[in-house]
């Protein structure tokens, strides 16, 4: 009976009423008053101010929210594992991540997650634009840099550093740049994040972070597509290690400006603040965590 008071009190809250809380479940005014006053008469504290006109929860109802949300989000886990067998997760997941680190590295991880627990569903969006993760329904994305936002919370799964790359075909064409400043003759290819171009790069010079202007013919808002220019010769190219390891290590593309390349970056997973999030979330996040290394 306390867990369905705890789910009565939830639902009062977001709805902001007892009586429109009342006709969700089909409880009377009198019932859903009832159950209320058992509940505070149970912790001992007054949960919410009520008028005539709205309530307003005190300090001791926010503490019951939080802790009531987790305990049902708990109760009906630890239900589904009871009636589906322990190791059954299932249900789905929808994640946002970089194009080009999505479909590099993030598919096979997920493939194999999916072996493993083949009852859930994964819907990937692969995009390297913003994205309003809490409109959209995304449980989790994967993004590079050092994000911050008060209304989510942010998992630091690598260190990493942006690589400016060309391939030997372009280099034998026009020559390879000895300092940053010499990009600036060089054509560059440049990606586009929303409305904004990132065509200032990071460098470490004289002990301080340099930005370089540079400028290019060419301009994606996919960080892939950007990658298939610099390996056909087009360009030069300024690219996420994790995305371009693997043609570095064949020979397809050969690494520039080393040692001004010392400005640190994070691969992040972000997600909205909640106390409620589902076992198989947290399972995924967890797993990419543990799979994704530089």
């Amino acid at each position: 009976m306390l867990l369905d008071n705890l789910a009565l009190f939830i639902r009062i809250v977001e709805k902001g009423g007892l009586a429109v809380a009342g006709r969700d479940l089909g409880l009377s005014p009198a019932t859903v008053t009832e159950r209320l006053n058992t509940l505070e008469s149970y912790y001992g504290a007054t949960l919410l101010k009520r008028t005539t006109r709205a309530i307003h929860i005190t300090e001791e109802g926010r503490l019951l929210l939080d802790g009531a949300k987790r305990l049902l989000a708990e109760a009906n886990d630890l239900e589904c594992r009871l009636k589906q067998g322990v190791d059954q997760i299932s249900g789905p997941i929808r994640l946002s991540a970089p194009l080009d680190l999505g479909r590099n590295r993030l598919t096979p991880i997920i493939d194999a997650f999916l072996t493993v627990y083949p009852q859930v569903s994964i819907d990937l969006i692969l995009n390297d634009g913003y994205m309003d993760m809490v409109s959209e329904g995304i449980d989790f994305a994967i993004r590079y840099g050092n994000l911050a936002s008060s209304s989510l919370k942010v998992k630091k799964i690598a260190s990493t550093r942006r690589l400016v790359c060309a391939a030997p075909s372009y280099l034998e064409k026009y020559g390879t740049p000895q300092t940053p400043y010499e990009l600036e003759r060089h054509n560059c290819l440049i990606m586009r994040f929303g409305q904004n171009l990132d065509n200032e790069w990071s460098f470490s010079m004289d002990d301080r972070v340099v930005k370089i202007p540079v400028q290019g013919n060419r301009i994606a808002n996919d960080g892939e597509q950007v990658r298939h220019w610099c390996l056909a010769g087009y360009g030069i190219a300024y690219k996420a290690d994790l995305d371009v390891e693997a043609d570095i290590a064949e020979g397809k593309l050969i690494p520039l400006l080393a040692p001004y390349l010392n400005v640190p970056s994070q691969l992040q997973i972000i997600y909205p603040q909640s106390n409620t999030m589902p076992r198989r979330v947290r399972m995924l996040i967890d797993y990419i965590a543990d799979q994704i290394t530089v």
